[in-house]
């Protein structure tokens, strides 16, 4: 291989999206059977937005899960071991390289050591990588996919409150992260945002939580203007000055800030910038608030060309993630052929 790796943007086709069943035996229990729902609402929007849905999940819940999708759903079920179900921060992520893709993993210790992560941390080896045409390709660098957003030119946004943490990697400076980037995943040029931050948000920052590219030359802002008395306004006000500053050649899209709270009056990170862009469409995560139809309004003039289809979230952010959270979207192109033949047969076990 000559040509440097480069990590593919969120709009390049995609024929699969990755997602891990929630189970009692995580946190997601006080909340299971809503949490399931949004689930299967997730799959739904993805199968009609033209890619399959590859499921991780228990042998003991195979039977469940089948029961519940339709039969038609194009859904394969990978039987694993997992401590989690945020499968944007432990999954790989997809690099074109001299024409052909090829999965990436960083490491992951459960955000700088917060949660135990082991099983996480070998579901790429262990699953996944068996499901890709070319090799997995591992690094030695603590990274989560929910910190990384790039556009097609490889201009790459992270922040620095998320990689700063010690517990990631130690005394790594921004430069030195940069220049793994730049190695790495191909980025032609860095900007890491030093302001924006969601009370509840245990990722330290993630950037899919307040800045996302569009494909012409757009930024969506998970922004405060809404709420000039909130605790947020100055940091997420920072932020879009920030952007400005940074890309002032993109055009802003700035997102209103609900205010959720769960029954121990913790404030929760509901962002609506955590969505998925699936093929021709942007699953938006939405929360019962009434900023909803504001937030729907706004991703829908930033990206035209799409289809904008809300899922209710209110569930998942009890757990203090979302949409983009749960999910990690792979290429065409990245899957070997049995795992592309078997998508296209309805709900089917991998192997089986």
């Amino acid at each position: 291989m000559n040509a440097s790796p480069l990590l593919l943007p969120e709009w390049t086709p995609v024929e699969a999206v990755l997602l891990a069943w929630p189970t009692e035996d995580t946190d997601w229990a006080p909340w299971l059977e809503q949490v399931r729902h949004t689930y299967l609402r997730t799959i739904a929007a993805i199968n009609a937005s033209g890619a399959g849905v590859i499921l991780l999940c228990r042998q003991q819940d195979v039977s469940a899960i089948r029961e519940q999708l339709e039969a038609d759903a194009s859904v394969m079920l990978v039987v694993a071991q997992y401590d989690d179900t945020w499968m944007r921060d432990y999954a790989f992520l997809t690099c074109q390289q001299d024409g052909a893709n090829h999965p990436i993993e960083f490491l992951f210790n459960g955000w700088g050591d917060k949660f135990n992560a082991t099983k996480d941390n070998q579901v790429n080896q262990r699953y996944l990588s068996s499901l890709c045409k070319n090799a997995l390709q591992t690094t030695s660098i603590v990274a989560e996919g929910g910190a990384l957003e790039i556009d097609e030119s490889g201009h790459l946004l992270s922040t620095a409150q998320c990689l700063l943490n010690p517990k990631r990697n130690g005394d790594m400076s921004l430069s030195d992260y940069e220049t793994v980037f730049k190695q790495t995943l191909g980025a032609t040029e860095v900007t890491i945002f030093k302001n924006g931050h969601l009370q509840g948000d245990d990722t330290d920052g993630h950037i899919d939580t307040l800045v996302r590219f569009t494909p012409n030359n757009g930024l969506v802002i998970q922004a405060c203007d809404n709420r000039p008395d909130d605790s947020h306004y100055g940091g997420l006000t920072a932020l879009c000055h920030e952007c400005s500053e940074a890309l002032p050649e993109h055009e802003q899209f700035r997102l209103p800030l609900p205010a959720m709270y769960n029954q121990k009056n913790e404030r929760l990170p509901a962002s609506y910038a955590n969505f998925l862009i699936c093929n021709e469409s942007v699953l938006v995560p939405v929360y019962g608030q009434p900023e909803d139809e504001k937030a729907l309004t706004v991703i829908a003039q930033a990206y035209p060309a799409h289809q904008i289809k809300p899922i209710d979230c209110a569930p998942l952010i009890q757990q203090f993630g979302s949409l983009h959270c749960i999910s990690m979207q792979i290429p065409v192109h990245t899957l070997n052929e049995q795992v592309c033949r078997q998508l296209q047969t309805g709900v089917s076990i991998y192997g089986v």
